[in-house]
């Protein structure tokens, strides 16, 4: 085994949590996050050489994993329009009718399930930069400081980022809640 490969298995040991945690926190589905988490490294492997240290390494793995979970719920939004679209011709999906298994109690699942589908629908109307930045500070703690290094913008960008999305979340679940 070379000293390359030594490197990397040291580096997946020591990220893989973050790089799944991250990207659970993006598409809230764990087989999804593990798919992610392995195209990050896969993508870290073949751009490790190109790595300039202008940041730490932690951050640039970072980046990766909210770059993926990003393009990843971009994509998903558009396959949902189009299945959206093929209902309204009358074609339907087989797979649409398979019930997932739960492996909780139906009303406990129900309920955990829904306060997760109506923060995610909150979450998901914050823009890409307000959902990462929001996400960065809140879910993983990092400092302002960090977040501006991994998304590459100011520590006053990232201050109006997470303050808007906070505004935006407070908005759309108070008025859910209010309603239901």
């Amino acid at each position: 085994m070379t000293s390359r490969d030594e490197l990397f298995r040291g580096l997946v040991a020591e990220h893989q949590e973050m790089v799944v945690n991250t990207c659970y926190r993006f598409v809230f589905n764990r087989e999804d996050a593990e798919d992610l988490a392995q195209d990050v490294f896969v993508e870290l492997f073949r751009s490790l050489e190109q790595f300039r240290e202008e940041s730490k390494l932690s951050t640039w793995i970072y980046r990766i994993a909210v770059t993926k979970s990003l393009d990843h719920l971009r994509h998903r939004n558009r396959k949902k329009r189009f299945t959206s679209l093929k209902r309204m011709i009358g074609i339907s999906d087989p797979a649409d009718d398979i019930a997932a298994p739960s492996h909780y109690n139906p009303a406990e699942a129900l309920a955990g399930s829904e306060h997760a589908k109506v923060l995610q629908d909150a979450l998901n109307t914050l823009t890409d930069s307000q959902k990462t930045a929001f996400l960065l500070s809140k879910q993983e703690g990092y400092s302002n400081q960090e977040i501006a290094d991994i998304l590459k913008t100011s520590v006053s960008a990232v201050e109006s980022l997470v303050h808007r999305a906070k505004k935006n979340l407070h908005d759309k679940l108070y008025t859910y809640y209010a309603e239901h």
